[in-house]
């Protein structure tokens, strides 16, 4: 059998928990440590799972020497931390955004390269079985010409956040799968914020990205919204596809065929609705694929499905998204 990877969590809040559930219940990995600077909760989760716990990132490396680890810590803390553990040797699993700033992000990026330490980005969506569904048929061509992909992420506003706004926490999710599902580059945004609930950060965001391949992206996110949404429609030139990330439901709405005759009004409605279809999905948690598809890049020393270049690209064009709110101008990437 082969041996279990030392596995440790360093920030073990809400997603950070959940790591050391699926890190303890996987066969092929051990966790090792924990860190965290809430004293009660790093005791807590560390009685909960028997493991050792640590306030200093560098002990718990030092000590429990982990083959790897995920950074769940506040993205201001990121860099410092992802430094730390790459120059221990340790492969890491990073949450989302991978940095606070593009300059840190590939200060990470660089010295993972030296140190030949892999680095995969969580951002989790991907892991969605619903998207993953969605993009093997978008490569299949089952929607024939992708025009736009919108994306509706709104809720209630989370009191446990308080180092960002929705761009850096929520948007960043669906500006990676928008460049995911089209495998293109943005070249372009333009966004406006408001901040209603969170008084430092924006907490609405409207905006719009263009994609070198033609598609339009629509972002809809807010802390604002009573009911949780998480929804995506890829509109394309065969009818729509739609994801309910909750609820991993993907559903293909198909233009109806049009005939030869039209008559005026048809004209005017434009596309005729035809029958909608609700996709066979095997439902499975899309932290514990993510995780399992960190590990088994580890021991089969294969590139991550979500590389830093992945992770940065998000970053960049969500930190234009910020620059187009604040100057009320098109920002070109």
């Amino acid at each position: 059998m082969m041996n279990r990877l030392k596995a440790a969590v360093i920030g073990v809040g809400a997603m950070g928990a959940n790591h050391c559930r699926i890190y303890e219940q996987n066969p092929g990995t051990r966790l090792v440590g924990i860190s965290d600077t809430d004293e009660k909760r790093l005791r807590d989760i560390g009685k909960k799972y028997g493991v050792n716990t640590y306030s200093s990132v560098r002990e718990l490396l030092k000590l429990e020497t982990p083959d790897i680890a995920t950074i769940s810590t506040p993205t201001t803390a990121h860099t410092k931390t992802a430094l730390e553990c790459i120059r221990a040797g340790t492969d890491l699993l990073i949450e989302k955004p991978i940095a606070e700033t593009v300059k840190n992000a590939e200060k990470i990026v660089e010295e993972a390269r030296k140190k030949d330490v892999k680095v995969m980005v969580g951002h989790i969506e991907r892991f969605n079985p619903a998207v993953q569904e969605l993009k093997k048929r978008l490569k299949k061509k089952e929607l024939g010409e992708v025009y736009t992909i919108s994306a509706t992420r709104v809720g209630p506003f989370p009191h446990r956040i308080r180092d960002t706004g929705v761009i850096l926490d929520l948007a960043v999710h669906d500006i990676d799968i928008m460049g995911y599902l089209t495998e293109s580059n943005v070249i372009r945004v333009y966004a406006e914020t408001k901040s209603k609930i969170h008084t430092e950060k924006e907490d609405m965001l409207s905006g719009i990205l263009k994609f070198k391949d033609g598609v339009t992206g629509v972002l809809d996110i807010n802390w604002v919204t009573p009911d949780k949404t998480r929804e995506l429609k890829v509109i394309g030139e065969k009818g729509m596809f739609r994801v309910e990330y909750i609820n991993q439901q993907l559903t293909f709405c198909k233009n109806k065929k049009t005939w030869k005759n039209y008559s005026y009004q048809e004209i005017l409605k434009g596309s005729v609705k035809g029958e909608a279809k609700m996709i066979r999905i095997e439902k499975k948690e899309p932290l514990m694929i993510e995780v399992e598809s960190f590990i088994d890049s580890v021991k089969n020393c294969s590139k991550p499905p979500v590389t830093t270049e992945d992770g940065v690209n998000a970053l960049k064009v969500a930190l234009a998204i910020k620059s187009s709110a604040r100057e009320r101008r098109v920002v070109n990437l």
